[in-house]
């Protein structure tokens, strides 16, 4: 061979060694860029899932408020109810004490 044919050769090795070290940094570079975009993606799915199990927090703390708060209802009538028929047992007592006195 010819020394011109060699230099061609050694030209087109190097050519194609640079343009397969340009496709790898091209690779890499996108290859990064996935991983950011997907651990985007999860940091924004773990902020979304923090949001909802707060929501649900505040959700059940404000069930629990209402129903301590009904409870507190429901106790506070069955003591007036429970009052009123402690009242109306005595009355009925007062009768029956009455009629027993009577005889």
């Amino acid at each position: 061979m010819e020394e011109g044919e060699e230099e061609e050769e050694e030209e087109e090795k190097e050519e194609e060694e640079q343009e397969e070290e340009e496709e790898e940094e091209e690779e890499g570079e996108r290859e990064e860029e996935e991983e950011e975009e997907e651990e985007e993606e999860e940091e924004e799915e773990e902020e979304e899932e923090e949001e909802e199990e707060e929501e649900e927090e505040e959700e059940g703390k404000e069930e629990e408020e209402e129903k301590g708060e009904e409870e507190a209802e429901e106790e506070g009538e069955e003591e007036e109810s429970g009052n009123g028929k402690q009242k109306n047992k005595s009355e009925e007592g007062k009768k029956e004490n009455g009629n027993k006195n009577k005889k």
